[in-house]
């Protein structure tokens, strides 16, 4: 489907969540990107979730894949949407905007984790 010019793609929560589960057949896996800050993050996060600090992401977004579709989560739709703009703006051409961000995504029942992050989470 095709976006009209200037808006900024996007995927409900159980939509991406069954993007991330989904057999790709070969195909690269999505990645799910928080463009939240590491305080936010700690709290509560996405299972899975990649952190990429939205206040980092103009020096660090040439460490995200291009070869792999981009989910973009914030907290609640806002940051990830100004993120998902940029990475398109940059180069990127699979990129999507999580509606509602990680408190949808908690809302929804789907999985996160809360508290200390364990070694290697959230790094790509």
């Amino acid at each position: 489907m095709t976006q009209p010019p200037g808006t900024i793609p996007a995927i409900g929560v159980t939509d991406a969540a069954a993007r991330l589960e989904a057999d790709t057949g070969g195909a690269p896996a999505p990645v799910l990107v928080d463009v939240r800050e590491p305080g936010e993050f700690l709290d509560v996060r996405a299972e899975g979730a990649v952190l990429m600090p939205m206040s980092q992401l103009a020096e660090r977004h040439q460490e995200l894949p291009k070869d792999r579709p981009l989910l973009v989560i914030c907290a609640s739709g806002g940051r990830s949407a100004a993120a998902t703009g940029f990475l398109l703006r940059s180069g990127w051409t699979d990129v999507v905007n999580v509606e509602g961000g990680t408190t949808a995504w908690a809302k929804a029942g789907l999985p996160v984790r809360r508290g200390e992050v364990a070694p290697g989470e959230g790094e790509l």
